[in-house]
């Protein structure tokens, strides 16, 4: 399984920002995905996640109307779009594949198994 997130940088509060994670290695279709942030000296937290088909999602409600889940899956690719960004939305993002197939979006950390290598999203004053 290979993860690979981007579109990561520096932006000012209340700008957007894209994120893109391509995935291989296994059905993208089958699988729920998630995206998780960590911030300097937090843990690593719940942001969104998307079922397989892209019926149903789950935010934190840190980031509810602001952030957005959505995937492709004919390109293996599943997106975060953030809007209104806060500073307190700086940290590394990764993205993850739930463990098991055919099943729904969870918001546990426990039940991803693989995680991409993070992309780093700074929001300044």
């Amino acid at each position: 399984v290979q993860l690979q997130a981007s579109g990561g940088g520096l932006v000012q509060a209340g700008g957007s920002l894209r994120l893109s994670c391509v995935a291989s290695g296994f059905i993208f279709g089958s699988h729920a995905m998630g995206w998780f942030r960590q911030a300097p000296g937090k843990e690593r937290e719940f942001v969104a996640s998307i079922t397989r088909a892209g019926y149903t999602n789950n935010y934190a409600d840190s980031v509810k109307g602001r952030f957005a889940i959505f995937r492709d899956n004919a390109k293996n690719t599943v997106y975060l779009q953030m809007n209104s960004l806060k500073l307190e939305d700086t940290a590394v993002y990764y993205c993850a594949v739930i463990r098991s197939a055919y099943t729904g979006a969870s918001v546990s950390e426990t039940d991803f198994g693989s995680w991409g290598q993070g992309t780093q999203v700074t929001v300044s004053s």
